[in-house]
């Protein structure tokens, strides 16, 4: 099976790993583009918009320095804790939706994790400036190493699987911020009585749905880390 080969840069390792962490990406973003559309058309009964929401769970664990902006774009939501600003879509902000609740409150949930020094947050702001430079050469400064050959292909080729491989640091210290903002969301949610019942249970979907979109993101990169590994191993 190490033999077999579809030529450069597709080989057994591509088809067995890769592109099944690429199908399960793309499965997830289909999933968090059909959940967020179909609880976009879900009234809350308190009327509430997203701007709304997120004050209140600011309000609530008395985060009083960050400001709420409308930002343009589908599912363009973010915290931004440079300028303490957080950024709702155009159909988060003044949308009185499930979806733009839960949203909205997951990125206040952000918000909070700066306010109370939340760790992992703090870990992966750390080495975002290492993972950028990773995500950019990683892969190609390995593919060099394997095509090079020799010594120095080798320090190459692990120089690059080292840069690469903090890239999927990254992504799986991302996994508890993530989810995380989404549990002080809904929390926050329960406790206020913003959403209840059904309400309740639509927004719990779109963030979950949210979520695997960074575990599919980790299972892509860890796809791509072995296969160069095996790649490297069988020559």
């Amino acid at each position: 099976m190490n033999g077999i080969q579809f030529g450069y840069g597709i080989d057994i390792w591509y088809i067995l790993l890769v592109v099944p962490a690429f199908i399960l990406a793309l499965a997830a973003q289909v999933k968090v583009k059909g959940t967020y559309k179909k609880m976009s058309q879900v009234r809350n009964s308190r009327g509430l918009t997203g701007a709304q929401a997120a004050a209140r769970v600011l309000f609530e664990h008395g985060v009083t320095d960050v400001r709420i902006e409308r930002v343009a774009g589908t599912l363009t939501d973010h915290f931004d804790p440079r300028d303490k600003v957080i950024r709702l879509s155009e159909g988060v902000f003044d949308n009185p939706s499930v979806a733009a609740v839960g949203i909205a409150c997951h990125e206040a949930g952000h918000a909070v994790q700066y306010a109370k020094s939340y760790a992992p947050i703090r870990v992966r702001n750390a080495i975002l400036p290492v993972c950028n430079i990773g995500s950019r050469f990683g892969i190609p400064l390995a593919v060099i190493g394997l095509i090079i050959g020799s010594v120095i292909g080798s320090y190459l080729f692990w120089a690059g699987i080292l840069l690469y491989s903090l890239v999927a640091l990254f992504q799986l210290v991302t996994l508890p911020v993530e989810f995380d903002a989404s549990h002080r969301a809904l929390r926050a949610i329960d406790s206020t009585g913003m959403l209840a019942g059904d309400e309740y249970k639509g927004a719990r979907k779109v963030l979950s749905a949210a979520a695997m979109t960074y575990v599919a993101a980790l299972a892509v990169s860890l796809a791509n880390l072995l296969r160069l590994i095996l790649r490297s191993r069988r020559r």
